[in-house]
């Protein structure tokens, strides 16, 4: 007999009897889900902006390559994306609108639906998210439990600009992705 057949059957003379699942306990979430996302974004080095701030910014020339995916707000100045995300590598500002946001830390779910591409959140400059208010949520378990009511081909959460640190605490913004995360709540 094998060492691996040996192991086989003296897993198999095993009496276990059936364990029940343990229970999931249930998570706080916050009491304020709008004060506590705005927090949250804040922490996460993210900025909350008006719509009428998101179309002076659009305006204001200061990002010359501009796309908006939004539907939430339309009629935002906006280049046709093209069929590749390689060739988006000079985009300065993309606006695309989130799916849910997650008060207790920022992070608001993207799907392809509302991306265009799937490389647009993270080649461009500047990201700005636009949020229904009405879709926040209070922690990662309510998310997750409304995620999984659909099918989603891909899906993301970003709660931030990109960041990382080294073992030296040293922080850099904008090291794999956009430098900055603008977040409107409509």
């Amino acid at each position: 007999m094998s060492s691996k057949e040996l192991i086989l059957s003296s897993i198999k003379k095993l009496s276990q009897e059936e364990q029940p699942l343990p229970a999931v306990p249930s998570f706080d979430a916050a009491e304020n889900n709008l004060e506590t996302f705005q927090q949250s974004v804040k922490n996460n080095k993210g900025t909350l902006i008006s719509e009428l701030e998101l179309v002076d910014l659009v305006n204001s020339g200061a990002y010359p390559k501009v796309y908006s995916g939004s539907k939430l707000i339309p009629d935002l100045k906006s280049f046709e994306l093209p069929e590749k995300g390689t060739d988006l590598n000079d985009l300065d500002l993309a606006i695309i609108d989130g799916q849910l946001g997650v008060a207790e830390n920022a992070a608001i779910w993207l799907e392809d639906e509302n991306l265009g591409l799937r490389a647009v959140p993270f080649i461009t400059q500047h990201l700005v998210i636009v949020l229904e208010k009405s879709k926040l949520v209070g922690n990662m378990h309510e998310a997750y439990s409304l995620i999984g009511l659909h099918y989603s081909g891909f899906g993301v959460f970003i709660a931030g600009p990109s960041k990382t640190a080294d073992i030296e605490q040293s922080l850099v913004i904008g090291a794999h992705g956009a430098k900055s995360l603008r977040v409107v709540l409509v």
